[in-house]
C-alpha cells in the first residue's frame, strides 16, 4: 500500500466479498475491530495530509438516538496511541456513500466484531 491508499476493517455484518470484488480480502473472522485497529496502526502511519484519515459509518436517521456506538469510543482510545489527534483523526459519512468508498479500498479486512456501526476506514501516510 502507498500514501493515500484506504484500507477498510469490516464489522461481521459488513459485505465485505462484494464490497471487495477489487480488492485483497483478508478474513479474520475470530477477532475484533478494537484489537486489529491497535495491531495495524503499529504499522501503518495515518495520512497527515487529510483532517480525518479514520472514516466510521455513519448512523441511518431511523437510529439515531436509538443505537448506541461505544466502540467508537474505543477506536478514539486505540488512536490517540498512534496519532497525537486521537479522537479528531475520525469522520463519519453516511452509510451508502461508505459502500462507495469501500469499493475503493486496497483492501479489506472481513472481522468478527458483532458491533454495529463498527466499520472503519484507514487512508494511509508516510512511512
Amino acid at each position: 500500500m502507498g500514501h493515500s491508499d484506504r484500507i477498510c476493517i469490516a464489522d461481521a455484518n459488513f459485505p465485505s466479498e462484494s464490497m471487495g470484488k477489487d480488492a485483497i480480502v483478508i478474513r479474520m473472522d475470530g477477532h475484533g475491530i478494537p484489537e486489529i485497529l491497535d495491531a495495524i496502526l503499529t504499522v501503518f502511519p495515518l495520512d497527515t495530509y487529510t483532517d480525518t484519515p479514520a472514516v466510521l459509518m455513519e448512523l441511518m436517521e431511523r437510529d439515531r438516538g436509538k443505537v448506541e456506538t461505544p466502540i467508537w469510543d474505543e477506536y478514539a482510545a486505540v488512536i490517540e496511541k498512534h496519532d497525537e489527534r486521537g479522537r479528531a483523526a475520525m469522520g463519519n459519512i453516511d452509510r451508502f456513500d461508505f459502500y462507495e468508498e469501500a469499493k475503493k479500498c486496497y483492501a479489506i479486512i472481513a472481522s468478527g466484531e458483532k458491533a454495529i456501526y463498527a466499520n472503519i476506514m484507514l487512508q494511509k501516510g508516510v512511512i
